[in-house]
């Protein structure tokens, strides 16, 4: 089976989120399947940088006003066809946002471009390569499944995976008629979404099968609180919503052999954890504490609770606990963190921005990991913790409830516990588990316990996989009801 995979986004080339992670991992499992994937990308110069054993495929002189060229071409096992655009995608700022964090003005373009090229892919292959399915990752390609419903002759199936609902691509209505769509395409039942265009709507209603990235994400998206205004199309689909957790790539999060840190370790070898730990608080200019090494390696947003975390870090402070914050974000969390920082220097450190292997060096070295999200789809830092023993303290949503089982008391008695849940997500609750998290350090059996659980858990893409394939197999049959 061949599948065309489209994203915006793939590890190592180009990442600002767990997106890249799946999208990168997720092909190498499913070869276990006997299943094929190429991997259509954006030609951002890091993707350019890296490509291999490149061959040109098709020229475009005219994309949206653009000259392009489809590359075929591979690296770091990924099995590559790249959009080489360099009027869409040569840019000095991110994928999605130039160097002040503003969303670049031809996002609508530049992704409809992208979308129109996979639609193409997906209609008449390459050489002689032909995809059985095209899958689309999130709001940036979800328009080639519209143009492929529009088209008189595809008839490949189509997937959408939603990674998070939030992110939509929500441009005004007055580019639609750029776009090269029929009428039709604009309605109720197309891209019409509140009077603009909606990519990952129209995405969802030309979609045969949409998966998102838990069963209780799969849920909590019918309803208005967590459906971000899509929650209509969401029940109007229900029957082809499928929730599959993400795995991760256990090769790269590997605590035994990963390049990133100093000292292995591993079930086998628990206690050859500890020098990474000192080695982390070195690293920050940290003291050394008796008391546990709290981090939170994420995004800085609303979404994520990161505000909440700021609000309650003398609760660490006074417990005798450190905490290491790394990533970025809303400047408004960012500016509450360094001022957190500069009250507590020998506490608190504040590290703005993201580096892969130093997320790696945290999640070896730190006790507990934060993860505060108010809505979270999947996530993968409680996945990458449970990996290297940083016991987990999540929030009861979406897939962090289905991925983290909480050390309630029947579950320290089964020595099935993993890490400490807390709902509702506010300030007083995370304040209650972080006290949670004092008492069970100060038991350190108990929390040896969680720590070894956690690590034995299986975070691969094992079983997910499996579940990609007896999917892609059920859009196969000729009696699937298709969209549209």
């Amino acid at each position: 089976m061949n599948i065309l995979s489209v994203t915006a986004e793939i590890f190592p080339l180009v990442k600002t989120g767990g997106l890249a992670d799946v999208a990168g991992s997720l092909p190498k499992a499913l070869a276990a399947h006997g299943i094929h994937t190429r991997s259509l990308v954006p030609g951002y110069p890091s993707v350019m940088r890296a490509l291999t054993g490149v061959s040109p495929i098709t020229h475009y002189d005219h994309l949206f006003g653009e000259g392009a060229t489809l590359l075929a071409g591979q690296t770091d096992g990924l099995d590559l066809l790249v959009l080489d655009a360099p009027g869409f995608f040569d840019r000095q700022g991110g994928p999605y946002t130039d160097n002040h964090g503003k969303d670049y003005p031809d996002n609508w373009k530049r992704f409809a471009a992208f979308s129109f090229v996979a639609a193409q892919v997906a209609e008449h292959g390459v050489g002689d390569w032909r995809p059985d399915i095209i899958h689309a990752h999130d709001w940036h390609p979800a328009l080639s499944l519209v143009y492929l419903k529009f088209s008189s002759n595809a008839g490949i199936p189509r997937v959408l995976t939603v990674h998070n609902l939030a992110f939509q691509g929500q441009f005004p209505a007055l580019r639609f008629t750029e776009l090269g769509l029929p009428d039709g395409a604009y309605s109720i039942e197309g891209l019409e979404y509140y009077g603009d265009l909606g990519y990952l709507k129209g995405g969802l209603q030309a979609a045969d099968a949409i998966t998102v990235v838990s069963p209780t994400y799969a849920r909590e998206i019918m309803s208005p609180t967590f459906g971000m205004g899509l929650e209509g199309v969401m029940n109007a689909r229900h029957d082809d919503v499928t929730g599959i957790v993400n795995g991760i790539d256990t090769e790269v999060w590997n605590p035994s052999s990963d390049p990133n840190i100093e000292h292995h370790f591993s079930t086998r070898a628990p206690l050859r954890r500890l020098p990474n730990r000192q080695k982390l608080l070195d690293l920050f200019g940290l003291s050394n504490t008796s008391g546990p090494v709290f981090a939170a390696v994420n995004r800085l947003t609303w979404q994520k609770g990161m505000d909440l975390l700021a609000d309650v870090v003398d609760e660490i402070v006074k417990g005798g606990g450190k905490l290491i914050v790394h990533g970025q974000g809303d400047a408004a969390i960012e500016d509450a963190f360094i001022e957190v920082a500069r009250r507590f220097p020998h506490s608190v450190s504040v590290e703005i921005g993201y580096d892969e292997r130093l997320a790696h060096q945290i999640h070896a070295g730190a006790d507990a990991m934060l993860v505060p999200s108010r809505f979270e789809p999947c996530g993968l830092t409680q996945l990458y913790a449970l990996r290297y023993g940083c016991v987990p303290i999540v929030a009861r949503t979406g897939g962090l409830s289905e991925t983290i089982i909480d050390a309630n008391d029947a579950a320290l008695h089964a020595q099935v516990a993993t890490g400490i849940q807390f709902s509702p997500v506010d300030t007083n609750e995370l304040r209650l588990a972080l006290r949670r998290a004092f008492r069970l350090f100060r038991r350190r059996r108990v929390w040896e316990s969680l720590r070894r659980q956690g690590m034995r858990t299986d975070c691969s893409w094992h079983r997910s996989a499996a579940q990609y394939a007896e999917l892609y197999g059920k859009v196969l049959t000729p009696d699937i009801r298709l969209a549209g």
